[in-house]
């Protein structure tokens, strides 16, 4: 962009500049047109000199803090802290003397903000997002931010920067991603609650491998403000711990309206104490079973069925109400993630620097300058999975023009009407169950198809690429409360056969069994970085 000499720091329309940016869109100026233009546009440019002239509102950093630091190598066995500190919140409240840890895709001022990608290298946020001024608010200690998957853009826990985040049941393995240093620190017991985010599987994942809890809460229910976002309408944050009790205080802190964030324009004004009515017990529970979930060949493996089933009957005989509700778009729900995430994804993350345009919130100034400036320099350090979005998401817009993103979110309502006829019905959304006895609950959601695009995204494209050998069948451990491992073995088998087409010159990667093998020949040592 030019500037004038001596001038102040805001571009201007000069003619070269108005040549190019007419030839991106097709325009066919003429000399007179430029020149014309050029006045009209010398006009309109000061009011952005005047915008930075004006101070503007930010999120507050209520609570005194340090600037931490990231923890050695003998201090993170895990790999799971990306920082650690200790911010003491206020001096009682519901959650006063619990530890928790935040994902490092969530804004705490004065501490990096890596988002599990060298592009934010650097980068310190200027607030606190809201749900940290929530829970330091209810008397919590914030002791560090725990390492994500690299944008948060992955279903295993190998792609972070600086370094990959292993099991603490067993460190060879997986901790499951994209929240998965939440999820290790958790179960090692370095936090008392953590929280992770969750636009395809990214709490549910790594909390059934590492064996603690997670949810995923309503759309809305909690303000993603001060959060690193993919894309606006998949975007939930939601909490980790080793005991319902715990996930249910932290809920209940940190839901709510904010009045910055544009996903709560449907949440409700007031809500459930949810831990006021855990240990109401299973009676008067009205629980829907998907039968489409069940049975499904190739991805869904008969003794986690059998588990489920078993699981239900239990509820029944403790008084609930159990039966099918088929949900027909179940099995399609793949295509509706697709339609929406990817070109979603490029045109939040990328095209629109991180924020987007065109909704009305707190938009984090800082974090989309430092970014935006990071992703045109620093562009080979995306992830393989990010370029391959984007990609595919720049292509989709030029060549379709926002075709497929739109008809995607019009369908989408489809599922959202059936879960509003659900709820008439005296059915449970996942957050009202939580408050009902779920110490003794399995979890009886089969995971919407619509979500299993981020495993099959990450592993198929990403497990070449690991840079160390852990294996992903850390799911295995667990299988009985989650199916992805099923489907990340489906999905490697289909990778490997794509990227025998393509002769691809890559690490080619297979698990089975819980062996990594590579190029057919088991691997015995770690690959090198």
């Amino acid at each position: 962009m030019t500037y004038k000499q001596g001038g102040p720091p805001w571009p201007c329309a000069v003619p070269d500049d108005l040549w190019r940016i007419a030839h991106l869109y097709g325009f066919a100026l003429t000399q007179e047109e430029v020149e014309t233009f050029s006045v009209f546009l010398e006009g309109l440019l000061p009011s952005y000199e005047w915008l930075d002239t004006l101070p503007e509102p930010a999120l507050p950093a209520k609570y005194p803090r340090d600037a931490g630091y990231r923890p050695a190598p003998e201090e993170n066995p895990l790999g799971a802290w990306a920082w650690r500190c200790s911010i003491k919140g206020a001096p009682a409240g519901p959650l006063a003397g619990k530890r928790v840890a935040v994902k490092d895709n969530v804004s705490v001022q004065g501490l990096p903000l890596l988002n599990g990608s060298a592009l934010m290298d650097g980068y310190l946020p200027t607030v606190d997002a809201t749900i940290v001024t929530r829970m330091l608010d209810a008397g919590a200690e914030l002791v560090g931010k725990t390492v994500c998957e690299d944008l948060c853009f992955s279903g295993g826990s190998h792609t972070p920067y600086p370094w990959p985040v292993r099991n603490r049941h067993d460190p060879e393995r997986m901790a499951g991603g994209s929240s998965s240093g939440s999820a290790a620190v958790v179960a090692a017991g370095e936090a008392d609650i953590a929280i992770g985010g969750d636009q395809g599987v990214s709490i549910r994942i790594p909390a059934s491998w590492c064996g603690v809890y997670g949810l995923k809460p309503t759309y809305g229910l909690v303000p993603y403000t001060g959060i690193f976002p993919i894309e606006l309408t998949l975007d939930h944050t939601g909490p980790l711990a080793r005991t319902v009790t715990d996930v249910a205080l932290c809920l209940e802190v940190i839901a709510g309206r904010d009045g910055l964030d544009p996903r709560q324009d449907q949440t409700p004004e007031s809500l459930p104490r949810y831990s006021q009515e855990l240990g109401a017990g299973a009676r008067g529970l009205r629980i829907g079973v998907v039968p489409d979930g069940f049975g499904w060949q190739g991805l869904s493996e008969p003794d986690v069925d059998e588990a489920v089933r078993e699981a239900a009957g239990r509820f029944e005989s403790l008084g609930a109400e159990v039966r099918e509700v088929s949900v027909p778009l179940h099995r399609q729900g793949v295509h509706f993630w697709n339609g929406v995430g990817v070109e979603g994804t490029w045109a939040i993350m990328v095209r629109g620097e991180g924020m987007g345009h065109g909704w009305l919130g707190y938009h984090d100034t800082a974090l989309v300058e430092f970014y935006g400036r990071s992703r045109r320099v620093r562009a080979q350090d995306f992830s393989p999975t990010v370029k391959m979005v984007t990609i595919l998401g720049h292509y989709l817009g030029e060549r379709y023009h926002g075709r497929y993103y739109a008809r995607a979110q019009n369908l989408r309502r489809k599922r959202q009407q059936f879960e509003a006829w659900a709820q008439s019905r005296g059915y449970r959304t996942a957050a009202e169950t939580l408050a009902r006895d779920w110490e003794r609950m399995v979890t009886l959601y089969r995971y919407p198809r619509e979500h299993w695009v981020h495993i099959r995204t990450v592993n198929v494209v990403e497990s070449p690429f690991a840079a160390l050998r852990l294996r992903t069948d850390a799911g295995k451990r667990f299988k009985r409360s989650d199916r992805a491992t099923a489907v990340i073995w489906k999905m490697l088998m289909v990778a490997e056969r794509r990227f025998r087409r393509l002769n691809a010159p890559h690490l080619l990667a297979k698990v089975y069994a819980g062996v990594r093998y590579v190029d057919g020949v088991e691997a015995t040592q770690e690959v090198a970085a």
